[in-house]
C-alpha cells in the first residue's frame, strides 16, 4: 500500500528517480507503554497490527450500524444465511483456505456478539463466523466484544481447558504465561493435547452461542491459526458453509 502511494506521487511529479524512505513513529515506545502491546512482549517501540497498518476512525456505534447495513442489504438480496469475519486475517483465509471470495463476509471487527443478534433479528437462518483464535478464544468465555479493553482472558481460557484435558501443571503454568495464542499453542501442541483442548474450547463457544437466545438460527464458528491452520469447528459449520457457497 505505502508503495503504491509512493509512485502515485512520484508519478503526479514526474519524478523518475530512486527514493529512500524512513517510516517512524513519534514517540512510538512511550506511547506503546500505554497500549496492551507490554502483555504481548512487544517492547521498545509501538506496534502496527493489521495487514494494512490503517485505522478506520469510526466510533463503536458507527460500527455497529456498518454491520447492520452491510446484513440488511443481504438480507433484501434474499440472502439467508451469513458469513461473518473479525478482520483482514479471518478474510484472507477465507480467500485462500475455504476458496470462497472475501467480500461474502460482513465484518464484525470486535462486535461479534452485537453481529450475530442482529442477523437473527433480521431473519437470517444461518450463520457462521471464521477467524483467527487469538480473538475467538475470548467467546469460550463469553466475551462476545473482543476488544482488549473489555478485558484478556486468553491465557486463563487455554489453561482452564488444559487442565480439564489433563495437562501437567507446568504446561498449565507455561501457558498462563504466555503472550500470544500461537505460544499457547505450542505449548498444547508438544504436550499432544492441542485437539483435545481445541474441541474442548469449540465446545464452549458454542455453549456460549446458544446461550445468546438467537431463535432459530443456527450458528457455528471455525477457528485458525496461521501456524496450525484450521483448529476448531463448532456443529453445523460444513453445513452453513457449503450453503454460503451457494447463495454467494
Amino acid at each position: 500500500m505505502i508503495e503504491e502511494e509512493l509512485y502515485a506521487v512520484c508519478e503526479d511529479c514526474g519524478y523518475g528517480g530512486g527514493l529512500s524512505v524512513l517510516i517512524f513513529a513519534p514517540e512510538g515506545a512511550d506511547i506503546a507503554k500505554k497500549t496492551f502491546n507490554p502483555r504481548l512482549g512487544i517492547e521498545g517501540g509501538i506496534s502496527i497490527l493489521g495487514t494494512t497498518g490503517t485505522v478506520e476512525p469510526m466510533s463503536d456505534s458507527a460500527v455497529v450500524e456498518t454491520i447492520r447495513a452491510e446484513l440488511s442489504i443481504r438480507a433484501a438480496l434474499g440472502k439467508t444465511s451469513v458469513l461473518f469475519t473479525p478482520g483482514n486475517y479471518g478474510e484472507e483465509f477465507i480467500k485462500n483456505e475455504l476458496n470462497i471470495d472475501p467480500k461474502t463476509a460482513v465484518t464484525t471487527s470486535n462486535f461479534i456478539g452485537e453481529a450475530f443478534s442482529a442477523a437473527a433479528e433480521m431473519g437470517f437462518q444461518n450463520a457462521i463466523l471464521v477467524g483467527h483464535i487469538g480473538k475467538l478464544i475470548k467467546l469460550a468465555g463469553g466475551i462476545f466484544n473482543t476488544h482488549s479493553k473489555y478485558g484478556d482472558c486468553r491465557a486463563e481460557i487455554f489453561a482452564a481447558h488444559a487442565a480439564l484435558c489433563g495437562a501437567p501443571r507446568e504446561d498449565i503454568s507455561v501457558v498462563m504465561n504466555s503472550a500470544t495464542t500461537d505460544d499457547m499453542l505450542d505449548i498444547l501442541d508438544r504436550s499432544g493435547l492441542c485437539g483435545a483442548v481445541m474441541e474442548s474450547v469449540s465446545d464452549k463457544i458454542a455453549y456460549q452461542l446458544e446461550n445468546r437466545r438467537l431463535g432459530a438460527m443456527k450458528t457455528a464458528v471455525i477457528s485458525f491459526s496461521k501456524v496450525y491452520g484450521v483448529l476448531s469447528e463448532t456443529e453445523n459449520a460444513e453445513q452453513i458453509l457449503e450453503l454460503i457457497k451457494k447463495e454467494y
